[in-house]
């Protein structure tokens, strides 16, 4: 796959966050994590692209998904 900026927004306690991870690991996509509980202001910046409160919340190049969807992050990542 090609070059894609991808960031995770997540909880430790969270076991949607940790099948995105696992996801992008398997496919071997780089992923910045951001723990939304020791960081406060990526927590409003994650509510401010998502509208949302709970995790994880995906931003790929820009393209915001709610939720571990594999079938959206397949086709964000090959474009």
């Amino acid at each position: 796959m090609k070059n894609n900026k991808v960031i995770v927004y997540s909880t430790p306690t969270c076991p949607y966050c940790v099948y995105a991870k696992d996801y992008f690991k398997r496919n071997n996509v780089a992923f910045e994590d951001i723990d939304v509980t020791k960081d406060k202001s990526k927590a409003q910046e994650m509510v401010t692209k998502s509208g949302q409160m709970g995790v994880p919340v995906i931003d790929i190049n820009g393209n915001i998904i709610v939720g571990f969807r594999p079938d959206v992050f397949e086709s964000l990542l090959a474009q």
